[in-house]
């Protein structure tokens, strides 16, 4: 008598959140950079105010060397990177206050031009991996209570631009900071719904 084999494998996504993370707000930002600033945390303070910043990818992200972001020891106020995923170039800003946490973690860890950014404390890697990545951004949002289920990398990539769209409801600023190559793209990932294009129609008058 035949007997039909039944598949025991479960899906990697069953009882996990999938779908968009939440970007953060600006509380949760200033929440995560003030208890790196207290820990000293000089690495993680520059990668994630440069991951706030640039809204790259994580595999852009964790691939930055010293010469994509800086000239000497200083760091620039613009970058222009390609991306790995589209093979497009997009730029970024590179504010203030980043620029300084980026410039103290340099000196810090005497990174040289051609260096990784963030070198990878692991002998198997050159540079920090996408997974070792993920695994901090998840340290940093469960020390200030937030559900980890519900943030991740591409939280810090939306975040900013989730900011930047809502104060000004330009969504064609917003595809070029992300490097999106159809606006299709850049709403389905800021997750605008019909109540927002409503909101913005009350608000003109014609």
């Amino acid at each position: 008598m035949n007997t039909i084999a039944t598949n025991t494998h479960q899906p990697w996504n069953k009882g996990k959140f999938v779908g968009q993370k939440a970007p953060l707000r600006l509380s949760d930002i200033w929440a995560i950079r003030v208890r790196l600033q207290l820990a000293e945390r000089v690495r993680d303070l520059a990668l994630f105010d440069l991951a706030i910043d640039s809204k790259l990818r994580a595999c852009d992200l964790t691939k930055l060397r010293v010469r994509d972001i800086a000239h000497g020891e200083h760091v620039s106020s613009r970058a222009i990177v390609m991306q790995q995923k589209t093979r497009r170039p997009v730029q970024f800003e590179i504010t203030e206050p980043t620029r300084t946490a980026l410039e103290v973690w340099m000196h810090q860890a005497n990174l040289r031009n051609e260096d990784f950014l963030f070198p990878s404390r692991l002998h198997c890697s050159e540079h920090l991996s996408t997974r070792q990545y993920a695994r901090i951004v998840k340290a940093w949002v469960v020390a200030i209570g937030l559900d980890p289920a519900m943030y991740g990398t591409h939280t810090l990539r939306r975040t900013k631009a989730t900011l930047i769209y809502r104060r000004t409801k330009n969504l064609r600023a917003v595809q070029l900071l992300l490097g999106h190559s159809k606006l299709e793209s850049t709403v389905r990932y800021l997750g605008i719904e019909v109540e927002d294009a409503l909101d913005m129609s009350e608000q003109t008058e014609v």
